[in-house]
């Protein structure tokens, strides 16, 4: 596997880090010392992160399995200590995960835009489909202004785009 330090130099890794746990969340995965478990307050420290940062980016990698813990009680006070280490070994799976759910979205609104046709008042912006504009008459509802037609061609040539882009990357083209 990279090291984390090439893997962040990846663009649409960065990216998607970026998005995932924003750029206190990428210092720590570029910081995070690269074996052993180390709890959130000694990451905190190493660091330099506030430790609520830490947590909170310890988590959610955690939730998209990007990181996992081990819980070591001290048997004299009680207290649970979490012990972290990062499993980016899973980023290629978590990613591939997080560009269908992309696709999904996308295909949905391609096929919105695609079945719809599409009206535009000029003076407020509102936009209307075909069955939201017949019923005024094609005028807006709210300025009462005569609507005028709207082609969305652009805007669906480049949903098409995106999803050959994105079936490509996942192996679906």
């Amino acid at each position: 596997m990279e090291r984390v330090e090439e893997l962040l130099q990846n663009p649409a890794i960065h990216e998607f880090f970026l998005r995932l746990v924003g750029d206190e969340g990428i210092q720590l995965i570029a910081r995070f010392p690269e074996t052993g478990e180390h709890s959130d307050e000694a990451l905190a420290e190493i660091t330099g992160i506030n430790l609520n940062s830490v947590r909170h980016s310890l988590y959610t990698l955690y939730e998209r399995r990007l990181a996992e813990y081990r819980r070591v009680k001290d048997n004299e006070t009680g207290w649970l200590t979490y012990l972290w280490h990062l499993r980016l070994d899973n980023l290629e799976p978590v990613i591939a995960e997080d560009l269908g759910t992309v696709r999904e979205r996308l295909e949905a609104r391609r096929r919105y835009e695609e079945e719809n046709d599409f009206y535009l008042c000029k003076t407020c912006g509102a936009m209307y489909t075909f069955s939201e504009a017949f019923p005024h008459e094609f005028s807006c509802a709210i300025c009462e202004v005569p609507l005028s037609h709207f082609d969305n061609e652009v805007l669906v040539t480049a949903l098409r785009r995106r999803l050959a882009a994105i079936n490509e990357s996942l192996g679906d083209a």
